[in-house]
């Protein structure tokens, strides 16, 4: 495995450039830092991020089910790469962004697109377990706050379900680590955090991995696939896992 899951960084300076001004981010900056890439994230950021959107839509459509939630859709650069057989529903905070994706939907006639919604991850409108599979490729380190992001991909995929996962993960050291670093407080004007660590996503004493890969280009990305485990509930007092 190419990537750990903890890194060595210097927590106190690691806090104070994340509560530099211009480092959080909030609904309306990724709105407004999306709004400024919609015309040319295709052009900009498609090829660098083809690799990873191939490997982790392939893992989909290797996986059980047919019912599939992608968060962050985007532009729908991934959209065309399912299988027909897989009823995809896509959902994004940007609505300059969905503009594009269905323009691409109708334009490729793609029928296993059931819908593209405007909708907030870290507070999705669907029901838990609506899903057999939910996707976030390079959303985790754009939104907010990705543990809420997390906590709600797991409630709306069904217990036994899949969570994937394609991001840009920080470094441990070295040069990128430095670059990263310095350039943490710049994210709202980036619309993405460039320090997004794995602990931001979740703990991982508490999920089940099912496999980390690295993504070309030079690793610079990962896939992450969990499965969801079903959630706690209490028998006598005491908390066991549902069945």
């Amino acid at each position: 495995m190419a990537t750990t899951l903890e890194t060595p960084r210097d927590q106190a300076v690691d806090q104070a450039l994340r509560d530099h001004p211009r480092a959080a981010l909030d609904a309306n900056s990724v709105r407004e830092a999306y709004r400024r890439w919609a015309g040319v994230y295709d052009a900009v950021f498609g090829g660098v991020s083809s690799f990873g959107r191939r490997r982790a839509v392939a893992a989909v459509n290797r996986l059980p089910g047919t019912r599939v939630l992608e968060v962050g859709v985007g532009t729908g650069l991934a959209l065309p790469r399912y299988r027909p057989e897989k009823r995809v529903i896509g959902i994004d905070l940007s609505r300059d962004m969905l503009l594009k994706a269905q323009e691409r939907v109708a334009g490729e006639r793609l029928a296993h697109v059931e819908g593209l919604l405007e909708m907030d991850a870290e507070s999705m409108a669907f029901q838990d377990g609506a899903f057999d599979i939910a996707v976030a490729m390079f959303t985790a380190s754009v939104v907010p706050d990705a543990k809420k992001l997390f906590a709600e991909m797991q409630r709306v995929v069904r217990p036994g379900g899949h969570l994937l996962f394609v991001n840009h993960f920080a470094a441990e050291a070295g040069p990128r680590w430095w670059v990263e670093r310095t350039m943490a407080p710049l994210s709202r004007l980036l619309g993405w955090h460039p320090d997004f660590a794995f602990s931001d996503l979740f703990d991982r004493d508490a999920v089940q991995v099912e496999a980390m890969e690295p993504c070309r280009p030079g690793g610079l990305f990962t896939l992450v696939h969990l499965r969801n485990t079903a959630p706690a509930v209490a028998l006598d007092g005491q908390a066991v896992a549902a069945a």
